[in-house]
């Protein structure tokens, strides 16, 4: 067996047929275009390399005594070919010439556009870094500057970058679309009760509840300096707010009208922008301070237990953990009429698992359901879904128990999220 070494290898110049040159001319060589075929068989056959001319006349050539019969002569064959290439790739990048022309196998190229120079493909860490090593945590949050909201946002994620949004949805879109990392929404108020809106955005989305956070509310009225209460014609403000102040408003002696804007701060904001001096808001201190407006009534709520539940809602879900007190939120649906429900409750109840709120929406889908009965006839009942909070982590095999029971006897059933719960004291005497 004989191997192939450097010495009796295999040369490039050897596959180049040298043709003579006419009277006149210089020495030119033909080129060859050839495929070197590498291979082994375990008899005595030799490899042959078939070569094709630049006029297509064939032309064969026989590396008999070079290439072996075993595979490890055909790997030494093949790695001997690779470090020529290698030397060849050397030789040609030392010969490229000056400036930005290049040489490459003879030809004069121009490497017009450099590969290093090249922009690299942006990636979802360019659209959206994650909030770490030093990157500030962006939060949306329905409003404007100087709303509940912004401060339940900052009271939930410390030092965050707030980006208000004109509508809950947008909050919702902001963090699909990798605008925003989290949003912090109302979902209930002590004294107004739920924002059905976020309940009906939390199905119609695919966000999920990562974290609570329970914010006193401490309101305010506010107006344009030098005005007094005498003077105002109308208050406005959030629905809730106005809601929140009715019995206070009629305790002031105020002859004015009720007015629904979209948020706290908004009101504030329209009063400074269109130097409405009839008009007076219902929102914070910090709105008065950042609108220039002076306070006529302070925490002019009718309960000062007033406090608004905010969920912050995220992308992914958390790894539910049982260390510490979790909250889990679901909705459920079902078809089989009013005993469902009891069945659906006993679940938990059964296993001893507190819940903390039930809360009952249209289904949009399927509001009316006739049922045939032959006595009474054809009956309409209203089609509901069902939102839930009890408190337990879907690490909780109780919990996982009590789900698996409910999915027997409902048509739909989503987990909303499972965080831990706010267990921050709050004083409801002042503003936090």
């Amino acid at each position: 067996m004989q191997s192939l070494s450097p010495s009796s290898g295999i040369s490039l110049k050897s596959l180049i047929r040298k043709t003579t040159p006419p009277p006149g001319q210089t020495h030119r060589f033909d080129p060859v275009r050839f495929v070197i075929q590498c291979g082994y068989r375990s008899d005595s056959a030799n490899t042959n390399a078939s070569t094709v001319n630049t006029n297509g006349a064939p032309a064969s050539y026989n590396f008999a005594g070079h290439v072996g019969s075993s595979r490890a002569d055909w790997q030494s064959s093949c790695a001997i070919l690779a470090s020529k290439v290698v030397s060849q790739q050397q030789d040609t990048e030392k010969t490229g010439g000056a400036g930005d022309i290049t040489v490459v196998n003879g030809h004069k190229t121009l490497d017009l556009v450099p590969i290093d120079n090249l922009p690299k493909p942006l990636t979802i860490t360019d659209l959206s870094p994650a909030p770490m090593h030093g990157s500030q945590m962006r939060v949306a949050y329905q409003g404007v500057p100087g709303a509940y909201s912004e401060a339940a946002a900052g009271k939930a994620y410390p030092n965050c970058e707030a980006i208000p949004c004109d509508q809950f949805e947008v909050a919702f879109q902001a963090v699909e679309l990798w605008i925003a990392d989290r949003a912090v929404l109302p979902v209930e108020n002590s004294l107004g009760g739920s924002i059905h809106r976020n309940y009906d955005l939390l199905l119609r989305h695919r966000l999920h509840i990562v974290g609570e956070v329970q914010l006193p509310v401490h309101h305010c009225l506010l107006a344009l300096p030098g005005v007094r209460k005498e003077y105002l014609t109308r208050v406005i403000s959030h629905p809730q707010a106005l809601a929140q102040c009715e019995l206070t408003l009629t305790k002031l002696g105020l002859n004015v009208s009720r007015e629904a804007v979209d948020d706290t701060a908004g009101a504030a904001e329209y009063i400074a922008a269109n130097n409405l001096r009839d008009t007076a808001a219902i929102a914070s201190v910090r709105a008065a301070e950042l609108y220039g407006l002076q306070i006529l009534a302070e925490g002019i709520q009718d309960d000062s237990s007033n406090v608004t539940r905010f969920v912050m809602l995220a992308r992914d879900p958390i790894i539910p953990r049982t260390d510490r007190p979790f909250k889990t939120s679901i909705v459920f649906a079902h078809d089989k009429g009013t005993s469902v429900l009891f069945k659906v409750l006993s679940a938990f109840a059964f296993r001893n698992i507190s819940l903390t709120k039930i809360e009952s929406r249209p289904h949009r889908n399927r509001p009316i359901r006739l049922v045939d009965d032959a006595n009474v006839g054809t009956a309409k009942h209203f089609e509901y879904m069902f939102y839930v909070d009890f408190e337990a982590s879907m690490a909780d095999v109780r919990a996982q128990n009590a789900l698996a029971e409910v999915q027997e006897f409902t048509s739909f059933l989503r987990v909303l999220g499972s965080y831990p719960m706010d267990m921050t004291p709050w004083c409801p005497s002042r503003e936090e």
